[in-house]
């Protein structure tokens, strides 16, 4: 009356599932996608889609290079921080492409888009990228004018005669 292991494992199965292959499990959700770890930033109104994989150093930005697209140095040493915190400047290749704003709008969302891309490829980064506040996501935006005003704060000028 008592039934073994072997008498368990049998019961659940069907003659239906016998001939078919095992489906395959999907990918990791942490995985490569395409042989890239992706990463999306957003600063301002800009966004930014960057994709890394094991190379030697190349980055591009809008298929530019980085000097050739972000002509001031705060905006390319922007780009390059997160990479300099995991110590893989010539470990990885960078593609971005990034949409809207201005460039210092522009080069934040590409930090922090390489910040997440860098925590996606491996969970190690995590701490050092978070030290250095690349993975904090900026939430300053323009704000809105207001009608009865010259901007968002400015009053048109008062006289009182």
């Amino acid at each position: 009356m008592a039934e073994t292991k072997e008498d368990n494992a049998d019961v659940g199965s069907s003659s239906r599932t016998q001939g078919t292959q095992p489906k395959s499990a999907p990918a990791p959700p942490g995985g490569p996608k395409g042989g890239y770890w992706w990463g999306t930033g957003r600063r301002k109104s800009s966004v930014a889609r960057v994709r890394i994989k094991p190379g030697n150093g190349k980055l591009q930005i809008n298929k530019k290079q980085l000097s050739d697209y972000f002509k001031r140095e705060q905006d390319r040493k922007a780009v390059l921080a997160p990479l300099q915190a995991v110590g893989g400047e010539k470990s990885f290749d960078v593609f971005v492409n990034v949409r809207g704003g201005g460039t210092t709008g522009q080069s934040g969302a590409a930090r922090l888009g390489v910040a997440r891309a860098l925590k996606n490829y491996d969970e190690n980064y995590m701490q050092s990228l978070r030290d250095g506040g690349h993975l904090t996501r900026d939430g300053r935006m323009v704000e809105r004018k207001k009608y009865g005003q010259r901007g968002a704060r400015r009053r048109f000028q008062f006289s009182k005669r």
